[in-house]
């Protein structure tokens, strides 16, 4: 078989970003009733966040080596029949034991299709990675989007676990896309080089890159698994009003990826990075500060807005650099954005349990500014020539 067509394979990409966006949000968005369902408190919560994103790290460990060796195909397949499984699972476990099988599931299974499918869009892009990276994006915005947004609007109709299922089967749509593609051969079928994958493990702007990533993620996950927590303690909203809050987070991050790939393509990326983390301090002093929950939701959006740009124009400055290797090297930057995304959300969570909601989230704010600090530095490394 001969590979398909870029524009096929950029398809079977976005339904595999678009799935992970499901699997990123789900326990976030029905993590109120979780808790109340099996009785847990919120060091708990944070803990099955923990969980999830412990799964996703597993899979961005196992991707790179095996998509640069075997080709991408049969491990995105495996990968969202785990999600699926995972999804049922979180939608009908009997038990607080099966629950977290299935959510480490589901993280297993998202960490590969997430940087599966970025590492497929860097390879096929060419000197487009950029712009079709936030492209990307804006699936992972849709899929995060659409679960809240869809629990918000039937909860009173179907229970969390009917539509939770429901959500499940709908999966079934990219693992059918994905089975029926072809995608290129493998770039190290004759054995993987495990020299060039320590210097790449070792370059100090690769470590850059992935501090960057590991505050990024970190920030990101935060808000998306808390928010709805958030507004419910602290402003007293409803949960379908908490779940319509957090689907502005997604919408926010969607739309202005949607810009960056576009109308904003031929803008200088560090330009948007930085713009970008100004909106988003922006957006965290207005959510801490305020008792409005109008202006809460300016803040959750901005927040949204202004996280938008850094993974995807970070990952795509790596594809950039380390294109012979281009899934290790993604393998290797996820697994340190998800190091970031396991420990604030826990961390998160340990804090609001004792100094409140708002006081947890004073971690995003801190955040920001030492990812403005990190940009600084990384737009001097990228300029200097490479040894």
């Amino acid at each position: 078989m001969t590979p398909s067509s870029s524009r096929v394979l950029f398809v079977c990409a976005c339904l595999c970003l678009l799935t992970f966006g499901i699997v990123l949000t789900t326990l976030g968005s029905v993590l109120p009733s979780v808790m109340e369902r099996f009785g847990i408190d919120k060091a708990s919560g944070g803990a099955l966040l923990l969980l999830m994103t412990f799964g996703i790290l597993v899979g961005a460990l196992v991707f790179g080596p095996v998509v640069d060796h075997r080709g991408y195909k049969s491990i995105l397949l495996g990968a969202i029949a785990l999600i699926i499984i995972g999804l049922e699972g979180v939608a009908f476990a009997p038990s607080l034991g099966w629950l977290r099988v299935a959510v480490f599931l589901i993280g297993f299974g998202g960490g590969i299709i997430n940087g599966g499918a970025n590492a497929l869009v860097s390879d096929i892009s060419g000197e487009e990675r950029g712009p079709r990276l936030n492209l990307l994006g804006v699936f992972f915005g849709v899929g995060a989007m659409g679960v809240p947004f869809l629990i918000a609007l039937f909860t009173n109709r179907f229970s969390h676990a009917a539509l939770i299922g429901g959500v499940g089967a709908l999966v079934i749509v990219p693992l059918v896309v994905v089975a029926a593609a072809s995608f290129p051969p493998p770039k190290q079928d004759q054995g993987f080089p495990l020299a060039d994958a320590g210097r790449l493990l070792r370059d100090p702007v690769m470590l850059l890159m992935g501090l960057m990533l590991f505050l990024e993620s970190g920030v990101e996950i935060t808000v998306g698994g808390w928010t709805s927590t958030f507004v419910t303690e602290e402003l007293a909203v409803a949960e379908r009003s908490a779940l319509i809050l957090l689907s502005l987070y997604w919408a926010g991050m969607m739309l202005a990826r949607l810009a960056i790939g576009t109308v904003l393509s031929k803008v200088l990326p560090f330009r948007i990075l930085y713009t970008c983390l100004v909106i988003a301090l922006a957006g965290a002093a207005l959510l801490l500060t305020t008792r409005s929950v109008s202006l809460a939701a300016v803040g959750v959006f901005s927040l949204g807005v202004g996280f938008a740009a850094m993974f995807p124009t970070v990952l795509g400055f790596i594809g950039t650099r380390f294109t012979t290797l281009s899934g290790t090297a993604f393998s290797a930057a996820i697994t340190m954005a998800l190091l970031g995304g396991m420990l604030f959300p826990y961390s998160a969570g340990v804090l609001g349990e004792r100094f409140g909601m708002r006081g947890s989230f004073l971690i995003v704010p801190a955040a920001l500014v030492m990812l403005g600090v990190l940009l600084t530095v990384l737009s001097r490394a990228l300029r200097a020539p490479r040894s």
